[in-house]
């Protein structure tokens, strides 16, 4: 996973191939194989897109139900040298400095330490959507579109993949973690291009407010496109502007 630049012409094609992708968004059925869907065993009682799915799935296997011990050791060398809650430390930290003069240079140095864990954290969780997804693939639209929508039920795990909380912190964290990544030289092309879709994705839940237990019905598609449109073509400025709203990204 090695760093590559930013190119954002690619998820402003992404706004316009989501077409194809968003158009299924009308509501949560039976998980249907999709061109290219056939490496993906059928579920049966799988509820959302397939692919999307098995991602979010394969995601928390990686990193909460069934980490490797490399992932393991990353996430408490991080608990080392920020404390338990190192996730809101880093949060808090990157809210406070990123609006000051010395920005973004205090917030690397502060991050620096972490390196070597964040970079496996990187590695692990690019390798699981590298099993899902080509890099920058347009469905990745839909993927985290039908996540914050709560639409995604897994039947091998008898529950939704969605961002938890009211109103969903992580999403927030996700893209601190992103940030504090790319300012360290970690796959920075690969998370420039995955941070507007995070943003995309807690914009879309901000405004669904889904059920956190079942299955729920899609919001209007055009809410969906025009949250698409604003989201995925900012930059990181404004993604990071986005985000100082706690624990919201402003809205459009």
């Amino acid at each position: 996973m090695a760093a590559r630049p930013a190119r954002r012409d690619v998820l402003r094609a992404s706004a316009v191939l989501a077409a194809g992708t968003l158009t299924a968004v009308g509501g949560a059925r039976p998980a249907a194989a999709a061109p290219g869907d056939g490496d993906l065993p059928d579920v049966p009682g799988m509820l959302g897109d397939r692919r999307a799915n098995e991602v979010w799935y394969l995601l928390d296997q990686a990193t909460l139900y069934e980490p490797s011990q490399e992932f393991t050791d990353a996430y408490y060398a991080l608990v080392a040298l920020y404390g338990g809650g190192w996730d809101n430390t880093v949060l808090n930290t990157w809210r406070r400095m990123v609006t000051s003069p010395e920005y973004p240079d205090d917030f690397t140095a502060f991050v620096a330490p972490a390196r070597e864990p964040l970079a496996v954290m990187s590695r692990v969780q690019l390798d699981v959507f590298d099993a899902v997804y080509r890099p920058r693939d347009p469905r990745l639209v839909r993927a985290f579109a039908e996540f914050g929508q709560g639409m995604l039920y897994d039947p091998r795990t008898r529950a939704l993949h969605i961002m938890t909380g009211r109103p969903p912190g992580g999403y927030a964290v996700w893209h601190v973690v992103m940030r504090a990544m790319m300012f360290l030289g970690i796959d920075r092309g690969r998370w420039a291009a995955m941070a507007p879709l995070n943003a995309f994705g807690c914009a879309v839940q901000l405004t669904a407010d889904p059920d956190q237990e079942n299955v729920n019905p899609p919001l209007p598609e055009r809410t969906v496109w025009r949250l698409a449109a604003h989201w995925l073509h900012r930059n990181m400025r404004q993604l990071d502007a986005g985000f100082q709203s706690f624990p919201y990204p402003q809205q459009p």
